[in-house]
């Protein structure tokens, strides 16, 4: 009777096994904002991020991983598969189209397209879409439209619907909220449709300007950043060696190089320990290494605290034995930024730095540190704007553990990837996606998974074939670089080779006249 009971217990838990199995996997894309490639703990920083680093240890890591150079282009094709010149998201300044306007009607959101594989779908963070969540088919959301107060933001909406201002000194952190967002509809998704898959896009406004971060998170990191950036540059830029990262030389720093707008009003409201340009730290007043080591502290904070709520929504898919089944996506929407600028309730110099009353950017010294070992910053489309950390982690989608892909990636294949996994075969559309599904190269890397891929942004361009790439910033000359010898782009082989660049401008300006089109249908 005993060897029945066992039996038969062995019998009921297989059964569940592999309903587990079987099961449509879950979705969790988790998007930073304005976070540099090597701004976590698996990609060389010193930041503790204790969480993500677990997740790349036990999943992969891409090393050239791509997107679009700002955030609501790179929201744009995540989330449709598109180029966003494609679906009117982005304008062409360097050419008469292009625009940032209303989506056509062939390019909904995952959400509308997942909801036919049975998916329920969740927003919570950041928007900076066309519409609003819930009336592009998420079925929950939690928008947090006011990015400039993380304490206290004015203008948020649940469902939709907006809700009222939150008062300071009331306990609120955004990074905090949103974690708690996702946990609650995750929540009320096993309590109302447990035999469902979801999809879960939380997109944090961390670590975008401004630096605001919890006083005992800044704490951790008060000596940090004391030796300045050129030292703290130097040693991410070892760490990602030690980790087995490929090979790229460090990109030289661009002294003249400054924040892609200038606002000199604002500069000054910021006061003297301010700087616009990465310059030597040495040369740096005492006021202003204060200033510039506490900024890198509150930006180190935010990030670790993002980390914290990422271990807490991991903590909970655990306990709901939804976690091995998870497909989690962890990127940056762009390069960090070399902003400086002042917004939202202004800045007071007298108030601690990295609290309410005050409006601190990382600029471009610390953005130089965070995009190593790149060049140039968010805007650009040199790879310290468009290259961004990403994990994958799913333990029963792909076996792969602590193991890099060096494929050429970008954000308009995410969408491709999680229709292939609820599998949902064809995707009908006037226009095809030129995003390509993820799953061959979680696998194993792929030799030619894009023919190419193609870059505009503020009159910022780019084109990447065979690891041959053709950049050019606004207003400026071509540039060529042979990314596999030389990913810091720093020898221009544009007189060596004018023929390949030649051929390569032809492909962009032919690739950016369809994308015209395309936005006309």
């Amino acid at each position: 009777m005993k060897s029945y009971f066992l039996l038969l217990c062995i019998f009921i838990q297989d059964l569940q096994l592999l309903g587990q199995i079987t099961k449509d996997p879950d979705i969790l894309v988790i998007l930073a904002d304005d976070l540099g490639y090597s701004d976590i703990g698996a990609y060389g920083s010193e930041i503790k991020t204790p969480n993500l680093d677990a997740l790349a240890k036990n999943g992969l890591r891409f090393t050239n991983f791509y997107n679009t150079a700002r955030c609501w282009p790179t929201r744009a094709s995540i989330l449709t598969g598109y180029y966003p010149q494609q679906i009117r998201r982005d304008t062409l300044k360097t050419k008469s189209g292009g625009m940032r306007g209303k989506r056509p009607s062939w390019a909904p959101l995952a959400p509308a397209l997942l909801k036919k594989a049975g998916y329920r779908s969740y927003h919570i963070g950041k928007w900076h879409l066309d519409s609003k969540p819930i009336a592009t088919g998420f079925d929950r959301s939690y928008y947090l439209k006011d990015q400039s107060r993380f304490f206290s933001p004015t203008t948020h909406y649940l469902d939709d619907r907006k809700l009222s201002p939150v008062k300071r000194g009331t306990g609120f952190y955004a990074t905090t909220e949103l974690a708690n967002r996702t946990i609650e509809f995750l929540k009320e998704h096993e309590t109302k449709h447990s035999d469902s898959p979801f999809f879960t896009y939380l997109a944090f406004a961390a670590p975008h300007f401004p630096l605001h971060a919890l006083p005992k998170d800044i704490a951790k990191y008060e000596n940090t950043y004391t030796s300045g950036w050129n030292s703290i540059r130097e040693a991410r830029h070892q760490r990602m060696s030690e980790l087995g990262f490929p090979k790229v030389d460090l990109s030289p720093v661009l002294p003249k190089l400054g924040p892609p707008y200038h606002f000199p009003d604002q500069l000054k409201i910021l006061g003297a320990g301010e700087v616009n340009r990465p310059l030597p730290w040495k040369k740096l007043s005492k006021e202003q290494k204060t200033f510039q080591s506490r900024k890198m502290a509150i930006h180190a904070a935010m990030i670790d605290r993002m980390d914290q709520e990422i271990g807490r929504v991991i903590d909970h898919l655990k306990k709901r034995d939804r976690f091995d089944n998870t497909l989690i996506i962890f990127l940056s929407d762009n390069g960090a930024s070399a902003e400086i600028m002042v917004r939202g309730d202004g800045h007071d110099p007298a108030a601690p730095l990295g609290s309410a009353a005050t409006y601190p950017c990382l600029g471009p010294g610390w953005s130089t540190t965070a995009n190593t070992p790149f060049k140039k910053h968010k805007t650009w489309t040199h790879e310290g704007g468009i290259s961004t950390p990403l994990i994958a982690h799913w333990p029963r989608g792909f076996d792969a553990k602590n193991k890099f892909r060096h494929t050429p990636t970008h954000v308009i294949d995410l969408l491709p990837t999680f229709l292939e996994i609820a599998k949902i075969k064809k995707r009908t559309s006037i226009v095809t996606s030129p995003g390509k599904s993820l799953l061959p190269v979680f696998k194993e890397d792929q030799k030619d998974h894009h023919q190419d891929l193609w870059w505009s942004h503020e009159g910022h361009n780019a084109i990447l074939k065979d690891s041959w790439k053709a950049v050019s910033s606004f207003k400026e000359p071509w540039e060529l670089y042979h990314l596999s010898k030389d990913r810091s782009e720093t020898n221009n082989l544009a007189k060596k080779h004018p023929e390949k660049l030649k051929s390569l401008i032809a492909l962009w300006n032919k690739s950016a006249n369809q994308f015209i089109a395309d936005s006309k249908k």
